[in-house]
């Protein structure tokens, strides 16, 4: 049986796309429904799906993030992205060999993307140098969302502090607020770190591991030790960061 995963952080949109492809594909076992870009990869990393649906823009790491990592964790993963994204980059998708279901999926769409997986089997293998080439062109184009978060507030008795993002070396989950931390310390935040995802410019800011968000700015150095894992030194805070092995691909060409 043919395994898949589904990468969708509408949670409408997610369960929309599982139900059309049990209907127009029975034999296909959707093994993990995701709502992040990091769920999307751990769960590539533990199940080795035959196919991976993944939204383009999604919070933390982006549908190509995920599929570049991809390409070093699960190389046998054939890519389906799904983007709402306008025709130059439909074009760029096109130029590029690379599946994609245009949003809203349509039956007739869906079942094409079906009958080229299945064609193509086990040997449809990530296309390294496509993937790279779509995220060159693709990497200018502008997010659909709300301006990036450039400030966040913390209360801490009757004082509200004032913290800007570009200040913050990296954020890191405490149950069900996140904790930043910047050169003179740490500052609680009644936000979680999927809201902060959905907010941070995803070009400065990544996601290293399922509970941490790092600034690329605060780095100094990346350190990848023998089994894979990664860990980054950070210029103004004394402690390191572990990087989970999955999302040491964004740092590849560091």
């Amino acid at each position: 049986m043919t395994r898949a995963i589904v990468a969708e952080d509408e949670p409408l949109l997610r369960r929309a796309l599982v139900d059309l492809l049990r209907d127009a594909w029975p034999q296909l076992e959707i093994v993990a429904e995701c709502e992040d870009g990091a769920g999307a990869l751990e769960a590539i990393v533990e199940h080795r799906p035959d196919v991976a649906f993944l939204d383009i823009r999604m919070p933390g790491l982006t549908g190509l993030e995920v599929a570049s990592a991809s390409a070093e964790a699960s190389p046998a993963t054939q890519i389906v992205f799904t983007t709402a994204y306008d025709q130059y980059a439909v074009d760029a998708f096109e130029r590029g060999a690379i599946d994609y279901l245009l949003k809203p999926i349509s039956t007739e769409r869906l079942a094409a993307t079906i009958q080229r997986l299945q064609a193509r089997g086990a040997s449809g293998a990530i296309d390294a140098e496509g993937l790279a080439a779509l995220l060159r062109q693709l990497g200018s184009l502008p997010a659909a969302n709300a301006p990036a978060l450039t400030w966040i507030t913390a209360s801490a008795g009757r004082e509200t502090r004032l913290v800007m993002v570009d200040d913050v070396a990296y954020f890191r989950a405490d149950n069900k607020y996140t904790v930043a931390m910047t050169a003179e310390g740490e500052t609680l935040l009644r936000k979680s770190i999927r809201e902060l995802l959905g907010a941070l410019d995803p070009t400065h800011f990544k996601q290293i591991h399922r509970s941490t968000i790092v600034n690329l700015r605060a780095i100094a150095a990346v350190i990848r030790d023998d089994s894979g894992k990664g860990t980054l030194r950070l210029k103004q805070r004394p402690e390191t960061l572990t990087v989970s092995q999955p999302f040491m691909a964004i740092f590849r060409n560091m």
